[in-house]
């Protein structure tokens, strides 16, 4: 079962809503304006659902018009605010048309209005049509935020003090993300003395705030059925008698031509369901009920995870939101984790979720960095019963469980010498079963290399399990908390931390990081700029060797680390000389282009064209490549290996392919010219049907299949070996491993190899025989996707991912 989590995103539809709606579909299905019984009989179902709303909003006066949702609300009352200032520019000027003397207009008692303000913690739907209808209409007013507290409550010194001027104050009754109740009496006292209309945002208040709205001056108030078990594309505006009104939607004259169209009737008849329930009193949980919820909830993430930070004062937030964040754990592993425990929460508003940045929301109230990096929402519908709460609580609790189980294996490890369930481990094999389950990962050589990535930086931890020691190059201010846990979890001892050349995108947190470790630091002496231990050749890690090279280029001092094990050369940490799709570029003032292509033939010389290179940047998630196909990929590099191109004119191609080089997707400074950034985007996307057929034919249990392949994807070859790959982290596999997610899983060759720790295992696939197919899978279906495209660029072509993910299985 499902726990859901994410009731300010949107709520299920409360049976009699259903019913109403199904009722009016099959029934009551007339045309409103329609004058014969049929239209008669909706047209009184909506007199009387509006008749409820007024009494449960308490604006017996004004209108009350039915909507599409809370956007379109929101439209037309900003569309109809601007209109009236637009009217009284017009008025004001003509006023001194006439006069003649146009500096009369400076001496009008009430000038027209210039600005317009709205909360900086407002839905973004607000500030967005501000500035629509402002360009739209031509009126250049000036838009401006109002500022919050740490609270998340607005400044009304501000307030106050840039009234003059304004003409429309925009403002939300409780915040989606964090639950703050605005202080609506404080705003309408800070409005007092002035002309401007006001415009409240009701969305999270409605069942949950009485709002009274016959007792403020607020004019317009939005309101979305859809997150108060309403079905979605239904909701409400009211605006207050006497406020200025332009429609919206012109056409047939509905709702008494203040929103044309005909009315969304099975709709109109569900929110009506929920507005009687809330009425009744009966269905939505009391105050002190929604306030013991969530004292339980509060409890099971203090258990869960101790240190956790709650991101708004209980005291002034709705009782059915918590925003919260965890030290050291990012919101991304968060949502991972509670996914797989089956909760359902998000990262902030769902309209902006799968941007994947900060939330606004918090950055606005002043909360560090790190904090709204790390923030999720929790929110609880009114109408959940005790035991969905409970059940939640025990899952949150579970999710510490996880965490905490997931460093189990570290110790186990080396308490057993250094031996691993996947040492050695093929393709074909699967892992040794745990207590979560026979597809549980386990730890040893298999986490050699582990990888994080922020805005296309790649940050890297070398671990050798025997002697439990590590080494952490590329630091990110980012990750000090992930990375400070990741060592702590092993108890590891730390070798270095080293940088590989000095970053112009970002700044290196290693010093932070070596303060930080400090009773972990092994002694090593002086250290050199990028923090290599002066009076050292290699750092020895066990059986694992770490050496430097000098590949100036990039930069004066990049470096490249060449990571050396029992049987030889195993990889390069290759910093930002060469990247997928890219030669670092050498514009900078700290560059040595003239050096860079004796660099390359360094390289090209003491690695050979087939050792994997582990990037500085990796923008579009190829994980690790080769100079074999960067030579392919990049004729400059090819030029200089073949000998085809010398220094200066080497320099001078890689000169114009950088000039201009413009930001990021991120944003950030581009540390290479991508010319190939578009390659491996074919789909490689394969269905349910396509595994279950493919593994029936691998056992020989079908001739053939009917099933058809996802749209693009390649049939799969024929007969064939099928190998599963869950690319998950481990604290996802604590809460639900493959096999019982997916019975299908049982009748196939198991790997579970995080995509964290992806780079371990990519040699042991490129060579398998080209006829086995790896089908990777994660939770959505975009990690995975990841680790199939990565893996075809390195030459297996028969690797797909899941469509959809574990999210879609039955």
């Amino acid at each position: 079962m499902d726990i859901y989590l994410d009731a300010n995103a949107t709520t299920p539809v409360l049976p009699a809503a259903r019913e109403a709606a199904l009722a009016v579909m099959a029934e009551t299905f007339g045309n409103p304006s329609s004058i014969h019984g049929a239209g008669l009989k909706v047209r009184a179902l909506m007199d009387e659902v509006r008749a409820t709303g007024r009494r449960v909003l308490d604006a017996p006066t004004g209108r009350l018009l039915f909507t599409s949702g809370a956007t379109e609300g929101i439209q037309t009352a900003v569309l109809s605010a601007l209109m009236h200032l637009r009217q009284q520019r017009s008025s004001a000027t003509s006023s001194a048309a006439l006069s003649g003397d146009p500096a009369l207009l400076h001496r009008i008692p009430h000038p027209a209005p210039h600005r317009v303000l709205y909360g900086a913690t407002e839905h973004k739907a607000v500030p967005e049509a501000l500035a629509h209808w402002n360009e739209v209409l031509g009126l250049g007013l000036e838009i401006m935020a109002i500022p919050v507290g740490l609270d998340g409550r607005h400044d009304l010194r501000w307030l106050r003090d840039h009234m003059d001027g304004t003409g429309l104050v925009c403002t939300m009754a409780a915040n989606n993300e964090t639950g703050v109740i605005t202080d609506i009496d404080g705003v309408a006292d800070a409005l007092q003395g002035h002309n401007a209309l006001w415009l409240v945002d009701g969305v999270q208040a409605l069942g949950k705030l009485p709002l009274h709205l016959i007792r403020r001056r607020i004019d317009y108030a939005p309101f979305s059925g859809h997150k108060l078990y309403a079905p979605k594309g239904i909701g409400m505006l009211y605006v207050r008698e006497g406020a200025p009104f332009t429609p919206l939607l012109a056409g047939g004259g509905q709702e008494s031509a203040s929103r044309s169209g005909t009315e969304n009737t099975a709709g109109i008849a569900a929110l009506g369901a929920v507005l009687k329930a809330l009425e009744s009193g009966n269905t939505f949980g009391k105050a002190a009920v929604l306030l013991g919820y969530r004292d339980q909830l509060v409890q099971a993430l203090r258990d869960a995870f101790p240190g956790v930070i709650f991101n708004a004062p209980f005291d002034i937030t709705l009782p059915t939101t918590l925003n919260v964040s965890v030290p050291g754990l990012s919101a991304r592993t968060l949502l991972d984790l509670f996914d797989a425990a089956g909760i359902r929460a998000s990262g902030g508003s769902a309209c902006g979720a799968a941007k994947a940045q900060p939330s606004y929301v918090l950055q606005a109230m002043g909360l560090p960095q790190a904090q709204t990096a790390s923030a999720v929402r929790l929110s609880f519908g009114p109408a959940d019963a005790p035991a969905v709460i409970a059940e939640a609580c025990r899952r949150l609790r579970a999710c510490g469980e996880a965490l905490t189980a997931a460093c189990q294996p570290f110790a186990a490890t080396r308490a057993a010498g250094g031996s691993s369930a996947m040492d050695g481990e093929t393709a074909g094999q699967t892992a040794t079963p745990t207590s979560a389950g026979a597809d549980a990962p386990a730890a040893g050589d298999s986490e050699r290399i582990t990888r994080w990535v922020v805005d296309g930086a790649c940050c890297y931890a070398v671990w050798d399990a025997t002697s439990n020691q590590c080494v952490i190059i590329d630091p990110l201010p980012e990750l000090t908390g992930p990375l400070l846990q990741w060592v702590t979890c092993r108890e590891a001892r730390v070798a270095a931390v080293l940088d590989t050349h000095g970053h112009g995108d970002h700044a290196s947190s290693a010093p932070q990081l070596r303060d930080r470790l400090a009773d972990r630091l092994l002694a090593t002496g002086p250290l050199d700029a990028l923090g290599w231990p002066e009076q050292s050749d290699g750092i020895a890690l066990g059986s694992l060797q770490l050496k430097r090279l000098s590949v100036p280029g990039h930069t004066v001092d990049s470096t490249a680390y060449l990571l050396e094990d029992a049987q030889g050369l195993s990889a390069v940490f290759i910093g930002d000389t060469v990247m997928p799709g890219a030669l670092g570029r050498s514009d900078f003032p700290v560059s040595a282009p003239l050096s860079y292509v004796d660099s390359l033939h360094l390289l090209h010389r003491l690695i050979g064209r087939d050792t994997l290179l582990l990037p500085g940047h990796d923008y579009d998630n190829r994980f690790a490549t080769t100079l074999a196909i960067e030579c392919a990929a990049q004729p400059l590099l090819e030029g200089v290996l073949t000998g085809r191109l010398q220094a200066p004119e080497f320099t001078t191609a890689k000169a114009d392919l950088e000039r201009h080089l413009p930001p990021t997707q991120y944003q950030t400074i581009a540390c290479g010219a991508r010319i190939a950034a578009g390659e491996g985007e074919a789909c490689v996307n394969i269905t349910q049907a396509e595994v279950a057929a493919a593994l029936a034919k691998a056992s020989n249990t079908s001739n053939d299949s009917n099933e058809s392949p996802a749209m693009g994807a390649p049939r799969l070859p024929t007969p064939t070996r099928l190998v599963l790959v869950d690319v998950r982290e481990a604290y996802e596999h604590q809460m639900g491993p493959l096999a019982r997610r997916w019975p299908v899983a049982a009748q196939a060759d198991v790997q579970v190899v995080p995509l964290s720790q992806l780079l371990n295992q990519l040699p042991s696939w490129q060579a398998l025989p080209a006829e086995t197919t790896l089908v990777f899978c994660c939770r959505s279906g975009n990690r995975s996707t990841q680790a199939a495209r990565a893996l075809r660029r390195l030459g297996h072509a028969q690797a797909y991912s899941l469509v959809g993910g574990l999210a879609l299985l039955p």
